[in-house]
């Protein structure tokens, strides 16, 4: 147990998320966030967490989205699992920074996608990535199998999305894969760097991790992350489901 020395605690739910409405914190919020761990708008900052650094790609995402200068957010590769295999060090120290000067900006919305948007994104089919589980994609699952408390009213995925679960984007060290292997990985699925594309998985999550590798490491800078998923989606009154290993189409009411 423990983290890496020097490191500061970001929790996704307690610090990035609004206890009152089901949304981030506010540029406000953000800023002082950040302001009272010691970052600045100007600083580097490195994120690693664990499950092949989704949670660390979801906060960097939460980053981008109130404009912290995308050159200064870094994922470090494989996580903390990498880190303990290979016997480095951990601490429990807490560290101690000097507060930050921090200016968030309005959320950014070329990187994060809404509910109207992906039913628009279905009627023109425009290209949608389903990164969960098979057994979630096609309706057999609501829910990660690890976690069953957490699933959604319907099984299925939004009509048109492919699947390209979130895993086959990393090596079993959770280090991403090389960009000629991500860049067929995606291709086989249909998608290259100039479409349009929309990412999704339950809560948005598992698909940070997706928008990260096509973005930062293939280039691809159309793509969009529907942050409110399957959760959203799935629960959601009068909207098309599809169920099946295929994109398919709406169903019947």
């Amino acid at each position: 147990t423990g983290h890496l020395a020097g490191d500061v605690k970001l929790d996704w739910v307690n610090d990035l998320q609004s206890q009152v409405v089901r949304d981030y914190v506010g540029p406000d919020a953000f800023a002082r966030l950040c302001a009272a761990r010691g970052i600045s708008s100007d600083t580097t900052v490195v994120f690693y967490g664990d499950k092949s650094n989704w949670w660390a790609c979801y906060a960097l995402w939460v980053f981008r989205l109130y404009g912290h200068d995308e050159s200064k957010l870094k994922i470090m590769d494989g996580g903390r699992a990498k880190w303990i295999a290979e016997e480095r060090p951990l601490t429990k120290d807490r560290p101690l920074f000097p507060r930050g000067t921090y200016e968030a900006h309005a959320a950014d919305l070329s990187v994060r996608a809404f509910r109207d948007e992906v039913m628009i994104a279905i009627e023109t089919k425009r290209p949608m990535v389903d990164v969960r589980s098979p057994a979630e994609y096609a309706g057999e699952l609501t829910h990660m199998p690890e976690y069953p408390q957490e699933g959604a009213m319907r099984g299925g995925h939004v009509p048109g999305a492919h699947n390209v679960p979130w895993s086959k984007a990393v090596n079993e060290d959770g280090t991403f894969k090389s960009a000629a292997e991500l860049q067929a990985l995606y291709a086989d699925a249909g998608f290259g760097p100039d479409q349009n594309a929309i990412v999704y998985c339950r809560i948005g999550e598992r698909s940070s991790h997706t928008w990260f590798a096509l973005k930062y490491l293939l280039g691809y800078d159309k793509v969009k992350n529907y942050d409110g998923s399957w959760s959203e989606w799935g629960n959601l009154v009068s909207v098309p489901i599809a169920r099946g290993a295929t994109p398919g189409t709406p169903r019947d009411r």
